[in-house]
């Protein structure tokens, strides 16, 4: 008989299982924790290079303001006696018809604002990421020429970029972008999808149709253009109406999910029409002083929609009695 024999233990595996559990949930804390500190270190160091470079001042800054004020140094042109004027970094995020042309315009009325509209309309800009990033420190540097560029004294720099143009295939890599550059994120969207659909198919249709003398415009700044325009009544496909608004309403929870990580704001165009204290609280995001903003662009489809679809009808009946009742108004 073996006197080294033993008898066979039995024993629950649930403690070791907790143990692990417990384990993987610390590592995991720390992970994030390290990588949060490791971003914020990198952000930090840029941001103090940045301003050494630069010798100019940034006591009158809090801790948290100082990860989003830069002094950039364009290569193309000298910013003279702005040169420690502090710049905002902004970005619009947005989707077509939702508003955001009416409202670049408002932003680009301010003396310190440039918004320098849809850059990655361009395919070639957003082929690749590092096209994407390439051009993104065109814009930041200053060194992106367009019509609202103010140059020299400008406060708040940006663009408008549409969640179609490149953006949501590159999600990880322009979140770090973002974070690591200290760039403020604009949310503009559209609470009613259905006046959306409406504009996006009209535009769709003069695009071909060309009804302002043979000429293509998705914005006009008279009545009586916009009038012309608003004559057209699309007819919408209800086979697919109540998907496709499911999708835009999908992407756009997406989008605010992917990105809620960034310094942002959510803006949507109904709220900017009917609160007037809207355009103030952008302003002061971006760290400007605060003016009246002013746009000459004037509003295309001002009538119910009951008035301005074909078979308005058919969409009533698709729509009625869904979570989407409200889009009838």
């Amino acid at each position: 008989m073996n006197g080294y024999s033993f008898k066979n233990l039995k024993w629950s595996p649930l403690p070791l299982r907790v143990t692990l559990v417990l384990f993987v949930t610390i590592f995991g804390v720390y992970i994030c924790y390290i990588c949060m500190k490791q971003i914020t270190v990198e952000r930090t160091t840029l941001f103090a290079t940045e301003k050494a470079e630069s010798h100019c001042e940034i006591h009158d800054f809090s801790p948290e303001e100082i990860l989003f004020v830069h002094f950039p140094q364009p290569k193309t042109y000298s910013r003279g006696e702005c040169f420690c004027t502090p710049v905002r970094f902004f970005v619009i995020l947005s989707m077509q018809r939702s508003g955001s042309g009416w409202f670049e315009t408002l932003l680009n009325s301010h003396p310190n604002i440039s918004s320098n509209g849809e850059i990655f309309s361009v395919r070639q800009r957003r082929d690749n990421v590092s096209s994407i990033l390439r051009t993104l420190d065109t814009v930041y540097a200053l060194d992106w020429f367009s019509s609202a560029a103010k140059n020299e004294c400008v406060a708040a720099v940006g663009f408008k970029w549409m969640l179609n143009q490149g953006f949501l295939q590159h999600p990880k890599e322009i979140l770090d972008y973002f974070n690591l550059k200290g760039v403020s994120v604009i949310f503009l969207f559209r609470r009613n999808l259905l006046r959306r659909l409406i504009s996006v198919l009209a535009n769709d249709y003069d695009r071909l149709a060309k009804q302002l003398n043979g000429t293509h415009k998705s914005h006009v700044h008279s009545k009586e253009e916009a009038e012309i325009l608003a004559r057209y009544k699309p007819t919408i496909n209800t086979a697919v109406l109540l998907s496709n608004l499911g999708h835009v309403e999908k992407t756009v929870t997406d989008c605010l999910q992917l990105f809620s990580s960034t310094r942002h704001i959510i803006l949507y165009y109904e709220d900017i029409i009917n609160n007037h204290n809207a355009l103030s609280h952008v302003q002061e995001f971006l760290g400007v002083p605060k003016r009246k903003l002013v746009s000459r662009q004037v509003k295309i489809h001002t009538r119910p929609p009951s008035e301005q679809v074909m078979n308005w009808e058919n969409v009533f009946k698709m729509l009625n009695g869904t979570k989407l009742l409200d889009l009838l108004v």
